[in-house]
């Protein structure tokens, strides 16, 4: 096992109604910003409950945070914390609004030029405005981590950005708001929690068993829960442990002592900025063919993948670890997910060329676990994948 540091100061509030919380969480002072997106929280009754949680609080609402947080509406939102004088932050929804509170919680506080710049040079955020959040789509893992991924429409790029400041101070999880979510985002959800676990599992051995086992529950859970929250998205107990386990895959807690990899992220946000591809499906068009290019190295793990969530026993080292890859995409195919470039455009010819220049001009040279995947590889990579 690796040497690690591990620090997550986000506070979870998990359960039944427990947004009326947020009203001790924010201090009774401050001006409040509240953030959501399309405005489904106003037909399923979040809305109501957050509006009546912050009764004694004053609240200025900024809507329309589409599904991939958008830079220039973002700049909308951050005129309007200089403008009103905001103190605090309070982003209601999914992964997209949560980390497009994330930018603005940094940018709030930059002093640079251009905001944009905190992205595009990797600028850490080491403090930002206070924030929390109310989760409504399980899917990301943002309401307990500190990145955040922001698209600019304009010149057709996603970044990450983050930093020890950008940690929620509170998140409120009531799985009760799973019931609303339409099929595609639960689809999406599973899938997304899914491959985040993957991405720091499917490296290779690094003698760190509980983190494996950890990620190896977290899988199985997943798998466990995904036909019943498909089939009855009102079913508390799966949207329990389906809310959980998407927290779980990316509060931090599993990469620890281990390699990761994110290379598959690094080409699915290509995918999304290229063709606004959801961008769960990105990474379950992208995942199945990295671990066929990279099969070597990574074999071994995905051996025991097999074995241990899939339950795939017999054959060699090659023969499980070719299964549970076939296995990975059956799965996505059972959710409704469609693991081809091909299925989403009909303008892919050019696209691994598009994504291999990309990553050469940034000088995205270092990729995967082992920092060895280069711009050819991720071309290769996603070409395999039309």
């Amino acid at each position: 096992m690796r040497n690690f540091e591990f620090k997550n100061p986000t506070k979870i509030i998990f359960g039944k109604d427990q947004i009326k919380s947020i009203k001790s969480e924010i201090p009774a002072q401050a001006k409040v910003l509240m953030l959501y997106g399309g405005g489904s929280i106003k037909k399923n009754g979040i809305y109501e409950q957050v509006k009546a949680a912050l009764a004694d609080h004053q609240v200025i609402e900024f809507g329309g945070i589409p599904a991939n947080p958008e830079y220039e509406i973002l700049l909308k939102a951050l005129d309007l914390i200089k403008k009103e004088n905001i103190g605090y932050l309070l982003a209601v929804g999914g992964g997209s609004v949560i980390d497009g509170t994330k930018f603005l919680s940094s940018a709030a506080l930059y002093d640079g030029a251009e905001p944009w710049d905190i992205l595009k040079n990797k600028i850490p955020t080491l403090k930002g405005m206070p924030f929390g959040t109310v989760l409504t789509l399980p899917a990301t893992g943002s309401e307990m981590n500190s990145g955040a991924v922001i698209t600019r429409a304009e010149t057709k790029e996603k970044f990450t950005m983050g930093g020890a400041g950008l940690f929620p101070q509170f998140s409120v999880l009531d799985p009760q708001v799973v019931a609303s979510i339409p099929q595609r985002q639960l689809a999406n959800g599973i899938t997304d929690a899914f491959n985040h676990v993957l991405e720091q599992y499917l490296t290779y051995p690094a003698q760190a068993h509980l983190q494996d086992r950890i990620a190896e529950g977290i899988l199985q859970t997943l798998i466990e829960v995904a036909p019943k929250i498909m089939a009855d998205p009102s079913d508390y107990e799966a949207a329990s442990n389906f809310m959980w386990s998407c927290t779980m895959a990316l509060n931090g807690l599993i990469q620890k002592g281990v390699p990761t990899d994110w290379a598959v992220h690094a080409m699915g946000h290509e995918l999304t900025a290229l063709f606004g591809i959801d961008h769960a499906r990105t990474l379950a068009i992208i995942g199945p063919r990295h671990y066929e290019y990279n099969f070597e190295t990574k074999k071994e793990k995905l051996a025991q993948y097999a074995e241990r969530v899939w339950n795939i026993k017999d054959g060699s080292i090659e023969e499980k670890a070719k299964a549970a890859i076939k296995r990975t995409e059956t799965f996505f195919h059972e959710l409704g997910i469609e693991t081809k470039l091909s299925a989403y455009t009909k303008d892919y010819e050019g696209t691994a060329e598009e994504i291999g220049k990309r990553f050469k001009e940034r000088g995205w040279e270092g990729l995967g676990e082992d920092q060895k995947l280069t711009s050819v590889d991720a071309e290769k990579i996603v070409k395999m994948a039309y």
